[in-house]
């Protein structure tokens, strides 16, 4: 503890502190630009997170063509079959009848080894198994038998050898407790050409015998089969009921060997609500970052320091640092420049597809149309028309690939949500460069150099400041001293003079 003033009386540590406050502006004014490329940083990164947003959006939504294949679809007999589209382009309508459903080949085994009420708790080991390894032998989805062993440990129980074998073999598998029986079923619908057992049960050691599969089969009354149908005159069979037909799933619901009219067309709703998704997340994204390049910088308003915010209330803070924060991104190149380059790369039109402005997608008009800053109005009469009329012409428009327009050039081949996409990719690396992600390293990234390089500037100016105060106390302590020193000259020098008298 440093205590100064007791020979002179002065106040040392007020005025050492008042000297060094002095001392401490520069690295005051440090830590104030550090902190405002902390909020910048900030700024930066929560920039690219909705541009990778929007850039994952696009390609899924947009770029991916299973948004614009949705279709509705229309059958005679629901009950019997529901159809719904998974990757066609186009549509299909016709007839199908149903002669037989496909049926899964099931068997039951005898009462496991200590009888009926053993809970699915019980272990290998509690029924005296020896063996570790079970094969089970279940038809394919093309009637062929496959083989599959289970390894079994003496620590497994009822239910995880259960869990086992439906994970890893042909067959679905579960115990009942109550009965002390075990159930199995094949995955796939179907009977076994040669006329053996769908379903086989082999194993070493007394397993097979203590999980009362010793000899089962499956019984002819449950024996499996395929489901038998005809689309449009061609008949087929599948081992499961839901079958793929032209880009189509058919579920087969009931066999009723009679013609059921079906057919698709176009959802156009799914379409235009996707399309103006797009446009919103868009003009989000534009209004947003527009935002950001045009906010106003108020110099006036630095990063507060710690006994600056010690004497204001959170409100006064909060609305300080508020101005503090605005216009850090302000004509920032970047951003500027991905804005300039979304607005072009929607002008001009797709090599063989046409424009935007084709389907009803088109910039604001009117005197004040600068204001919008590039956003996207939509005319739902006119795209919904669009996609009725030529739905996959819509989908090329947006999701085309290929070459990108040439210098001087508005027209190319990628689709204007491709073009859109890469404009956010390439934006988004070259943030990341600058700003990095919650995982890069400082030296990864430009502001992380920066930042990493102010540190130890801060920390050489810190050693600067101690030495400073060091200083400062040794001059006031001599100063102490020589007054001391005075003080007891003078006492003596007057205890010699009264003495004398």
């Amino acid at each position: 503890m440093k205590i100064g003033g007791l020979a002179s009386g002065i106040d040392t540590d007020s005025i050492i502190n008042d000297l060094m406050k002095v001392q401490r502006i520069p690295l005051t004014k440090v830590t104030q630009k550090k902190q405002t490329l902390q909020w910048q940083l900030d700024s930066y990164r929560t920039v690219n997170r909705k541009v990778k947003e929007f850039s994952d959006n696009t390609f899924n939504n947009m770029v991916l063509s299973t948004k614009f294949n949705a279709k509705i679809t229309e059958s005679s007999a629901p009950n019997d079959v529901t159809i719904k589209n998974k990757n066609s382009t186009s549509d299909f309508s016709g007839t199908i009848k149903i002669e037989q459903l496909a049926k899964n080949s099931t068997m039951q085994s005898d009462v496991i080894a200590g009888g009926a009420g053993k809970p699915a708790t019980t272990t290998m080991a509690d029924l005296g198994i020896t063996g570790t390894t079970l094969k089970i032998s279940a038809i394919d989805e093309n009637g062929v038998m496959q083989d599959n062993d289970v390894t079994i440990a003496s620590t497994d129980t009822i239910q995880s050898v259960m869990d086992k074998i439906t994970k890893q073999t042909g067959v679905n598998a579960f115990y009942d407790a109550k009965s002390g029986q075990i159930a199995m079923s094949t995955k796939n619908g179907g009977a076994n050409a040669n006329g053996s057992s769908e379903i086989v049960v082999t194993g070493d050691g007394n397993i097979v015998q203590s999980l009362g599969l010793s000899g089962k089969t499956v019984d002819p009354a449950n024996k499996g089969q395929v489901a038998i149908y005809t689309v449009n005159g061609l008949r087929m069979e599948s081992s499961k009921n839901t079958v793929d037909v032209n880009g189509f799933e058919f579920t087969l619901k009931a066999a009723n060997n009679t013609d059921i009219n079906f057919s698709t067309k176009p959802d156009t709703d799914a379409v235009f609500d996707n399309i103006v998704k797009f446009v919103d997340d868009y003009n989000k994204l534009v209004d947003e970052l527009n935002g950001l390049v045009r906010e106003k910088t108020y110099r006036d308003f630095k990063p507060l320091s710690a006994e600056e915010k010690a004497e204001m209330s959170d409100k006064e803070i909060e609305l300080w640092e508020e101005k503090a924060k605005s216009g850090l991104l302000k004509n920032d190149p970047v951003i500027s420049g991905m804005i300039t380059k979304m607005r072009s790369a929607l002008m001009g039109s797709v090599k063989d597809q046409g424009s935007l402005k084709d389907i009803g997608i088109e910039t604001p008009g009117g005197q004040y149309a600068w204001q919008d800053n590039g956003k996207l109005v939509v005319n739902e009469i006119k795209l919904k028309e669009a996609i009725n009329a030529d739905p996959d012409k819509v989908q090329k428009l947006f999701a085309q690939t290929g070459t990108a327009a040439s210098a001087g050039s508005t027209t190319g081949e990628q689709g204007f949500a491709v073009r859109l996409r890469d404009i956010a990719e390439s934006s988004y690396k070259e943030i990341h460069k600058r700003a990095g992600d919650s995982g890069s390293t400082e030296a990864s990234f430009t502001l992380g150099r920066n930042l990493k390089e102010m540190n130890k500037q801060m920390d050489k100016f810190q050693d600067r400041l101690k030495v400073v105060e060091e200083r400062y106390w040794k001059q006031f302590s001599a100063m102490e001293n020589a007054i001391q020193r005075a003080n007891a000259q003078s006492a003596n020098l007057m205890n010699a003079l009264g003495g004398g008298a």
